[in-house]
């Protein structure tokens, strides 16, 4: 029984499915594998459920209907993943976009630095995107410098899909209170377990961009990036200031009762 486990979102990949799955358990360290499928009409949970009779105790398969969202899906897999007791639980694309070996290392700066959650980093040192027209490399770096400038999170690459994280970590953030479904989501994720407290750090990492397959970005998505990244934000200094001022209020009060 291992205590790690990756969650693959996929819809449509039928051309990778297989391939990275087996690349997951020729790793070095033991992972399990959570497969969360949107109703693939290709027949991505057909393969998954094929692999399974080899793989019975390792991989697993949550099957959704219809497309609802990257978020939702990890929602999904961590609610699963909490419930099986996993110590490390990581995110990572169907495409190769990011390595599997990478893995290895996400977890490793959990454990090696204490800390609660590692970020596959595109933007710090060592970390670089292959294959990325230059409009999709620029668009993807002035996002991850926007959310920096508007949420102050010590994060590089904030939009990154490889993550890390404790387990202590989803159980103590609010997974009903999560909103966003797109690629938002990420950033969401990150940002509220940095306001918890929770110690954050970026493992340099290379991103590939999908040789095979259709990429799932849209206008929609970036659109929930742009303008939910200054609602949350708002929101946290909303929630922040009127913590402040009900705690000013109290200590006021205490002081004039005695």
């Amino acid at each position: 029984m291992s205590n790690n486990l990756v969650i693959i979102p996929t819809y449509n990949e039928k051309e990778n499915i297989t391939e990275i799955i087996q690349a997951v358990f020729d790793l070095p360290v033991p992972f399990h594998v959570l497969i969360v499928d949107d109703g693939s009409p290709d027949g991505t949970g057909r393969i998954v459920k094929s692999m399974m009779e080899t793989y019975p105790d390792a991989l697993h398969i949550v099957e959704r209907k219809g497309k609802l969202g990257l978020g939702t899906a990890y929602i999904r897999g961590f609610r699963w993943a909490l419930k099986r007791r996993y110590d490390f639980i990581c995110e990572m694309d169907a495409d190769f976009s990011h390595n599997p070996k990478d893995l290895v290392r996400l977890r490793a700066a959990c454990i090696d630095e204490n800390m609660d959650l590692a970020v596959g980093s595109r933007y710090v040192k060592g970390g670089k995107c292959v294959n990325w027209p230059w409009d999709r490399l620029v668009l993807s770096y002035g996002a991850s410098w926007y959310v920096k400038m508007i949420t102050w999170m010590p994060i590089n690459d904030p939009t990154a899909g490889f993550v890390c994280y404790r387990r202590e970590v989803l159980e103590a953030l609010d997974l009903d209170a999560i909103r966003f479904i797109g690629y938002a989501f990420q950033i969401e994720m990150k940002y509220a377990a940095s306001t918890l407290g929770f110690k954050l750090t970026e493992v340099p990492i290379t991103f590939t961009d999908r040789i095979i397959g259709i990429s799932k970005m849209s206008k929609g998505i970036i659109k929930e990036a742009i303008f939910g990244v200054i609602d949350m934000r708002w929101k946290s200094f909303s929630n922040s200031y009127s913590r402040k001022k009900n705690l000013l209020k109290r200590k006021r009060t205490l002081e004039m009762n005695h």
